[in-house]
């Protein structure tokens, strides 16, 4: 897998509301009404991540949690990087009934 180009990310980026490039990561801080959202939030995600043996860098401080993605072994933002991202905004999207 290799590194994207920075064109490539920023073109990605236009569909994924908030995040943002910082050198060789995308970036992006989640809020939520309280722990057990950001938590669960979170779970989701790992589930994702963890399928595809990617794993974000993240923090987590009460309701807000702290996203970095990038790929160490190509040193830049790869497809898994915005796969990761997508999934992260599709688990955040209101569920509609």
């Amino acid at each position: 897998m290799s590194s994207l180009s920075h064109q490539q990310v920023d073109l990605q980026l236009e569909e994924l509301a908030g995040w943002e490039r910082e050198g060789d990561s995308i970036v992006k801080t989640y809020h939520f009404s309280d722990f057990i959202e950001a938590m669960s939030f979170m779970n989701q995600a790992a589930f994702y991540a963890e399928s595809l043996d990617h794993h974000p860098e993240w923090r987590n401080m009460y309701n807000v949690v702290e996203v970095r993605l990038t790929t160490g072994d190509t040193g830049g933002i790869t497809s898994h990087d915005i796969r990761l991202a997508k999934r992260m905004e599709h688990i955040v999207q209101p569920k509609h009934l």
